[in-house]
């Protein structure tokens, strides 16, 4: 079944608030999907710094880690726990450091990393795992977040959501995909990592692919509706922009809202009814085979729709 929320804020007067009003609108999708969360938070950047965050396997003792990685690859790496994952904090790009990750620690789950975005995921209650990570305390400009019912894999903190197989760059699912496993292996050989076996992750992968291709956001999920075999709906969100697309049959449900001050999406309409504003909201069916999609302006910080 599994629930989607996303709130894509146009008011930079309300930043200080997303994370206390993303978790508000995870609380009303526990139902459906109550063994396992997660979110995706886009905060402010912080000059060449990147972050990765990190799931661990056992106990993992995130300063030694971080001790070790700056020596291998000549670096600074800060380090802070944050629940049971690491936010590392690295003076350059994630890609030495991933490649490290791999050969020293494989049984580190690399759950995000980018300029902006941070995943935090894990098992049990939504809002325990919320709790958790502290969602509520979070800034920023826009987020995603995921309930989940596991009915194809185990309840495993690698199975939850969201999905992010580029920087900055996370997708959410409520659906399945049938030929997630042809399209993997092509996607390894052109260089994808991938960190499990969810159909989900392949989608993301797919989507960050034709991303890197030069594709807009927009083109890139479009590019889906040919090439993904199955029912779903995705919300796909990157250091600028959020965007939703039901397949063509859309027998999964959303519903999306939008006033001068954001823009939310939801698996169910109770998860945007508590938004300040919505009272004055556009409330609407979003089309299927529709992609619907907006990006902050990267020229005067406003928010526009594309």
């Amino acid at each position: 079944m599994c629930g989607i929320v996303g709130l894509f804020l146009k008011d930079p007067a309300l930043e200080s608030r997303l994370g206390r009003l993303t978790a508000a609108m995870l609380h009303e999708m526990r139902e459906r999907g109550p063994d396992s969360a997660g979110f995706a938070v886009y905060g402010p950047a912080r000059n060449g710094e990147t972050l990765v965050v990190l799931d661990r396997s056992g106990e993992a003792a995130w300063p030694e880690i971080a001790a070790q990685m700056g020596a291998a690859i000549g670096t600074a790496v800060g380090c802070r726990p944050v629940g049971d994952h690491g936010v590392f904090q690295i003076d350059g790009a994630a890609g030495p450091a991933r490649d490290w990750l791999a050969l020293h620690h494989p049984g580190l789950v690399v759950l995000s990393y980018g300029k902006r975005m941070q995943i935090f995921k894990g098992r049990g209650d939504p809002d325990a795992v919320a709790a958790r990570f502290g969602l509520a305390e979070m800034t920023g400009s826009h987020a995603l977040a995921h309930t989940r019912m596991a009915t194809e894999s185990a309840v495993v903190t690698e199975g939850s959501h969201p999905f992010a197989t580029a920087p900055d760059q996370c997708l959410v699912h409520n659906g399945s995909l049938s030929n997630h496993n042809r399209l993997r292996r092509g996607l390894i050989v052109n260089g994808i990592r991938f960190e499990t076996a969810n159909d989900s992750e392949v989608a993301a992968a797919f989507v960050s692919a034709r991303l890197s291709e030069g594709a807009s956001l927009a083109e890139a999920l479009e590019a889906g509706l040919k090439e993904l075999d199955g029912f779903y709906t995705f919300a796909v969100a990157t250091a600028d922009g959020l965007a939703i697309l039901r397949d063509p049959i859309a027998c999964k449900p959303a519903v999306l809202a939008e006033t001068d001050q954001w823009v939310a999406m939801a698996s169910e309409f109770r998860a945007i009814a508590a938004l300040p504003g919505v009272e004055s909201a556009r409330i609407w069916e979003p089309e299927p085979g529709v992609v619907h999609a907006w990006s902050h302006s990267p020229h005067d910080g406003r928010r526009q729709a594309a």
